[in-house]
Parts: structure tokens; sequence; C-alpha cells
């Protein structure tokens, strides 16, 4: 397992570096990474499978989120009323 995880994350991001950079293709990379970044965390501090799962999953979609900031240079700022407005990073 300790030797079959890095491998495939190498492999991930090789296949995925010949991809043009779209605003798609940036998402998902985002995405694999944040959950790779989740798992690698999770097994780190030794947490149960369940929160492994939690781990991987928020990753994930934070790394899409911020990946798809990168793409369109445009980041969410709370208002200070509960709610927020978009504008240039």
């Amino acid at each position: 397992m300790t030797l079959k995880l890095p491998a495939a994350l190498f492999a991930t991001l090789l296949a995925v570096s010949a991809c043009q950079p779209t605003p798609q293709n940036q998402a998902a990379l985002g995405a694999v990474l944040g959950g790779a970044t989740g798992l690698a965390l999770s097994e780190l501090v030794g947490a149960n499978p369940q929160w492994r799962a939690v781990a991987v999953l928020g990753g994930a979609a934070a790394g899409a989120v911020v990946a798809q900031n990168q793409a369109t240079q445009e980041c969410a700022y709370a208002d200070g009323r509960g709610g927020y407005y978009i504008a240039p990073c």
C-alpha cells in the first residue's frame, strides 16, 4: 500500500499534465490533488476509515474550488452579513 499510492499519484499527475490547461482540467486536477492530500493527512494521523472518506471528499471539494478560482481569477469574500460577494483575487 505504501508504494502503490505514490506510484498511482505519480501516474495520475503524469497523465493529467499532458492535458491542455482548461478550467475543467484544472478543477479535475485540483480535486485529485485535494483528495490525495486528504487521504495522506488522514493516514498520517491514523484516522479510522470513515474519517478517511470524509477527508478525501473534503479535500477533493476544496481542491476543485481552489483550482476553479485560480482559473477564473475571482474569489468569494464574506460581506459581514452572512453572505458573500465575488471580486477579483
